[in-house]
């Protein structure tokens, strides 16, 4: 079975990419989305989202890396493909799921899937402009509006040559209120015969057993739940335990270091309180201390607190 991180804008970063590959046997990483509109982007596009490239295509810790695009029209996605292969990226992927108003507006991402030989262009670009050692894959909704093209977008990316297909288990009008609808990716699965991979409401162990009994697939993709319980991966393939709170918060003061010593150390205060809102979801405790901080909007107000957690702990145990 694979484990595969989902891409997420603006929240798994390179930085949170290495510390989540550290504690986890994943087997892939998608990154936040390249934005394609009517040209080649540059190198330096590429590298400042997806730094690995500069070591193989790899975090740190020697897990593969993949870019992923979206944008609209098929010649620049299959430039950039081929561009973001040549740089070292472990294959491609097209993004038709993002449900962000500002990116279905201009015609990218979830909204595409109300035309399924939009969605299919678009792959057959990048495939055709990728050498076929290299996977060209796509991550898709269920729809956009409600789910009644599910089947032919799914069709699509698969006549268009694509290597495998992500599905997320909801439509863009679901967003990412449960359930997620794994029947049908399940209906997918059985109707194509490249790798399906299943994605939506994978939140602990027992709910990746029951994605995998319902959908038949053998590779699932979890993103909030990641990032809700640090460990997740290693839970799902090992058998882990579950991190504690203590431990959950130690890799924060982690995160939080290194943060600062980066470039986005601007944006601390707000990515902390970000992720605080996914572990609300794991922990109590993340709740109790998150209505603490949530107040204050300077760095080192919000560092001293998560110290002074730490301190706390400590002294408890």
């Amino acid at each position: 079975m694979r484990v595969i991180l989902a891409p997420m804008e603006g929240v798994v970063d390179a930085l949170m990419r290495d510390i989540l590959s550290t504690i986890n046997p994943y087997d892939l990483l998608v990154t936040e989305f390249v934005r394609v509109v009517d040209q080649l982007l540059p190198e330096k596009v590429f590298l400042k989202l997806c730094p690995e490239l500069l070591n193989n295509g790899n975090t740190p810790s020697g897990t593969p890396v993949r870019v992923q695009l979206l944008g609209q029209e098929p010649q620049c996605m299959g430039e950039n493909a081929l561009r973001a292969i040549e740089l070292g990226s472990h294959g491609v992927d097209a993004n038709f799921g993002c449900p962000a108003k500002i990116v279905n507006r201009s015609k990218g991402g979830a909204v595409l899937l109300q035309y399924p030989e939009s969605v299919h262009d678009i792959v057959k670009a990048m495939r055709q402009a990728v050498p076929k050692e290299h996977a060209v894959t796509a991550k898709i909704r269920l729809g956009y509006e409600d789910k009644s093209l599910f089947m032919e977008n799914a069709i699509a990316v698969y006549e268009a040559g694509a290597t495998e297909l992500a599905i997320h288990a909801r439509s863009k009008v679901d967003g990412y209120r449960p359930p997620a609808y794994w029947e049908y990716i399940t209906e997918v699965r059985k109707r194509l015969p490249i790798p399906v991979i299943a994605n939506g409401e994978i939140w602990n162990s027992d709910d990746a057993k029951r994605c995998i009994d319902i959908t038949g697939c053998d590779s699932i993709m979890i993103g909030r739940g990641a990032i809700s319980l640090p460990n997740l991966a290693d839970t799902i393939k090992t058998g882990a335990t579950p991190y504690t709170w203590a431990q959950t918060l130690g890799l924060m003061l982690s995160y939080t270091q290194r943060e600062l010593n980066g470039r986005k150390s601007d944006y601390y205060p707000a990515r902390i309180k970000q992720w605080f809102t996914y572990l609300n979801r794991q922990y109590p405790e993340a709740d109790t201390l998150f209505r603490e901080l949530r107040v204050f909007k300077t760095t080192e107000e919000i560092v001293a607190v998560l110290e002074a957690a730490q301190r706390n702990l400590g002294n408890e145990s």
